[in-house]
C-alpha cells in the first residue's frame, strides 16, 4: 500500500442491533437491541442473511476507521462493506490459488 488507499479491519469489534418495528418500519420511540456482539466480519455476515427488505431495521456499531467506516453503519453502507469484504476474500483465494499452480509447475 502507499498510504493512499483505505485500509478495514474486518476483525475490530463490532455489535449487530435491530430496530424493533412494525410493518418494516422502525418503532417509534424504540432502541435498537443487540442481535450480534463480534467482530465487523461477524456482524456484515450476519446481516447479509437477513432479507434485503429489512436492512434499513439493522446497525452496525464499530470503531471508526475512516474514510470508508464510520461508528454507525447502516443501511447501504453495510450493503457496501459486505461486497467489498467479499471482493477481498476473492481476490484472496484467486491469488492461492494463483500462487499454487505457480508452485507447482
Amino acid at each position: 500500500m502507499d498510504g493512499t488507499e483505505a485500509h478495514i479491519n474486518f476483525d475490530a469489534p463490532a455489535v449487530l442491533r435491530k430496530w424493533p418495528s412494525l410493518a418494516n418500519q422502525r418503532t417509534e420511540d424504540a432502541t435498537p437491541y443487540l442481535l450480534v456482539d463480534g467482530t465487523l466480519y461477524e456482524c456484515l455476515r450476519k446481516l447479509m442473511t437477513k432479507p434485503t427488505t429489512t436492512h434499513h431495521l439493522y446497525e452496525i456499531h464499530t470503531a471508526p476507521q475512516p474514510p470508508l467506516v464510520s461508528a454507525i453503519l447502516s443501511g447501504e453502507q453495510i450493503v457496501e462493506l459486505a461486497r467489498l469484504r467479499n471482493f477481498f476474500d476473492l481476490r484472496s483465494a484467486a491469488s492461492q490459488i494463483s500462487t499454487g499452480l505457480s508452485s507447482s509447475g
